[in-house]
């Protein structure tokens, strides 16, 4: 089955206004931004959005916080998002923080079919006794908060119930994709592309090369095209345009410093 689509508005044309969305990314590494702003194009608004972060330096999911567009986020991160707390504390978003590897989990444990699995992470917290605030009331009060999860103890050890995660749609960003939505990720963008797309009920893939079905080795496969139902072949433009959140260089040397540094290595 040939899944690629022509445009990036042909592949999030039927995403509607309150949907659930899971967004792979991690930071700015692996973020489906050219599906993101073809969401933000058509002006889809109320979603729902399940990720590791929402977004940096006004792009990403950052492009549709901004516009007032996300009425809900389910991630791990706020990080320097700064629009992204003030809406939070503004009580402008309601906001579920989880652990990053419950939040991984609960993506990987939604698209396996496994509807809840028990975990440590949590326990003895509000993660698991609740009270962590969902939402503010925009005066320093919480209007919503989290709800007790149920706590059970396996040999000795208390474990915390978590539910697996599944959403209307997923979007996500390859390093390479063929027809058939076979899919592989470049370092660290495989940290949570993988597990998103296996959450999502209906799953869109930006690839920035595409290839023909058997061009990838099945060895070398990171996700297999049955998770996959839309691919997007993104130009080359597109495919290299990747932001850098924090350059971090060091200074040169000051040329005296190191004719010293050279002459003493010299004399000893």
């Amino acid at each position: 089955m040939d899944k690629v689509v022509a445009t990036a508005a042909e592949a999030v044309a039927d995403v509607p206004d309150g949907a659930t969305l899971a967004v792979g990314g991690f930071g700015l590494s692996g973020v489906p931004n050219v599906l993101i702003e073809a969401l933000y194009e058509r002006g889809v608004s109320g979603l729902g959005v399940v990720s590791n972060n929402c977004g940096a330096m006004e792009s990403g999911l950052a492009v549709l916080l901004a516009a007032g567009r996300i009425a809900r986020v389910t991630g791990s991160y706020i990080g320097a998002n700064k629009e992204f707390a003030r809406q939070y504390l503004a009580g402008e978003l309601e906001v579920e923080m989880i652990p990053q590897g419950t939040l991984a989990e609960r993506l990987r444990a939604g698209g396996a079919g496994i509807p809840a699995f028990y975990t440590p992470a949590g326990v003895g917290t509000q993660v698991a006794d609740g009270g962590l605030p969902w939402r503010y009331d925009g005066s320093g009060g919480v209007a919503l908060a989290s709800p007790p999860k149920e706590v059970r103890e396996f040999d000795g050890t208390e474990y915390v119930l978590e539910h697996g995660i599944r959403t209307d749609f997923a979007l996500v960003r390859a390093a390479k994709g063929d027809r058939h939505g076979n899919l592989v990720f470049n370092k660290s963008t495989r940290n949570f592309n993988p597990l998103a797309a296996m959450a999502g009920r209906l799953t869109i893939a930006e690839v920035e090369e595409l290839v023909e079905p058997g061009e990838i080795d099945p060895d070398a496969v990171h996700l297999p095209g049955i998770f996959v139902q839309r691919v997007l072949a993104l130009t080359p433009e597109q495919a290299n345009s990747k932001l850098i959140e924090k350059r971090t260089v060091s200074a040169p040397a000051a040329k005296g410093a190191e004719e010293g540094a050279t002459e003493g290595t010299v004399r000893a």
